[in-house]
């Protein structure tokens, strides 16, 4: 048999007839399976969560269906309480299907705590102040005493108690520093 009277017999007609009827049965009940089971159309409202607490964000998420995942935390926010949502994605009023990870990031305890840099001491005022501020510290009380190095840090301070390198302080901490005047002793 010859593959151009194969092509035109009867057969191959009812074959071709039964296979598209079987692919568009299979379309069918896959989309209606898929439509089933993806809930088409059944949206959930992200709800507000920035500056409520842990407790507050996950009871309004399961209320919602929706699951919590805690990324980890950024830095301190004074405008937020401890311990609250700052950040959260997607964001409120977003529509999203039931089950969905909404990431949310919190406010720590408090600032994060920086060390004191090596060679601070002996430099002059003009370096190492953009230092300390860089670090997120604070220039507070500038005293001066008789020392040959006018300007020069001759000691740093917070709350009365003396700092060295490597000691570890919150940012935003205020430092007391104690300069030369330029006369000598």
């Amino acid at each position: 048999m010859s593959i151009i009277k194969f092509l035109t017999s009867k057969t191959f007609f009812k074959q071709l007839l039964l296979a598209i009827v079987a692919i568009v049965l299979i379309c069918f009940f896959m989309l209606k399976w898929l439509n089933i089971t993806t809930n088409h159309g059944d949206f959930e409202t992200v709800p507000e969560l920035t500056g409520k607490s842990i407790s507050v964000a996950e009871i309004e998420l399961e209320d919602n269906n929706l699951v919590m995942k805690i990324q980890d935390s950024a830095n301190y926010n004074p405008d937020y309480p401890k311990f609250s949502v700052i950040e959260q994605e997607p964001l409120a009023g977003t529509k999203v299907k039931e089950d969905r990870k909404i990431y949310i990031t919190l406010n720590p305890s408090g600032y994060r705590k920086m060390n004191i840099p090596e060679g601070l001491i002996d430099q002059t005022f003009r370096q190492v102040k953009p230092n300390l501020e860089a670090l997120g510290f604070k220039v507070g009380k500038i005293t001066y005493v008789d020392n040959i190095g006018k300007d020069m840090v001759l000691k740093l301070s917070h709350k009365g108690k003396t700092l060295k390198s490597g000691d570890k302080l919150a940012r935003t901490s205020v430092i007391d520093l104690v300069l030369g005047n330029g006369t000598r002793p």
